[in-house]
């Protein structure tokens, strides 16, 4: 990685506006980390917070409507979040998939994915439900680094917490799907 990637986009605490819009934010930093004009311009708004938030809602308003990027698409109600083919629908100038995650090769997966220099969003939730998404960025020290929505911070996982369900994420401990390139 490179010094300033993917820290010069949290310069500041970038945070999920509301309790649904984690899947959005993870999709407004992804865009800010791959597109360096797009990050520029986020990043030097002079509220960045302000104008982060304002760029999440209409991602999220997007993702969930009847219309996104031109396409007709099946409504989703903005209260359930977003849904992992929106998300790779919002990635899909790379070509992605989403993919259950196994215990035993999520990490691996999401490792290999991060390693191309691709931010990867993964679901987490309990042993039922995905509830909330966060951001795999790539591993640091042998633990994977994901940017986490609700706090804004980044998170290091290890693989045998994630292996285990007890990645700790938000509250949320299991990992469901991951949207990875093909």
């Amino acid at each position: 990685m490179t010094e300033d990637w993917p820290e010069r986009v949290f310069r500041e605490r970038l945070v999920q506006p509301d309790r649904v819009s984690c899947g959005a934010t993870c999709l407004v930093v992804a865009r800010m980390i791959e597109d360096h004009a797009y990050g520029q311009e986020l990043g030097s708004a002079p509220s960045v917070p302000d104008r982060f938030r304002a760029e999440v809602l209409e991602v999220h308003r997007q993702v969930t409507g009847l219309v996104d990027h031109g396409h007709l698409q099946v409504p989703w109600p903005r209260a359930l979040g977003t849904p992992p083919w929106a998300v790779a629908r919002q990635l899909g100038d790379r070509d992605v998939r989403w993919v259950r995650t196994s215990p035993s090769s999520g990490y691996d997966a999401v490792v290999a994915a991060t390693r191309l220099r691709r931010p990867v969003p993964v679901y987490v939730g309990n042993a039922w439900l995905p509830r909330h998404v966060v951001l795999a960025l790539g591993e640091e020290g042998g633990r994977l680094r994901f940017f986490e929505p609700a706090s804004g911070r980044l998170v290091d996982v290890g693989r045998e917490q994630f292996r285990r369900g007890r990645v700790g994420l938000a509250g949320w401990d299991h990992a469901w799907w991951a949207v990875l390139p093909r």
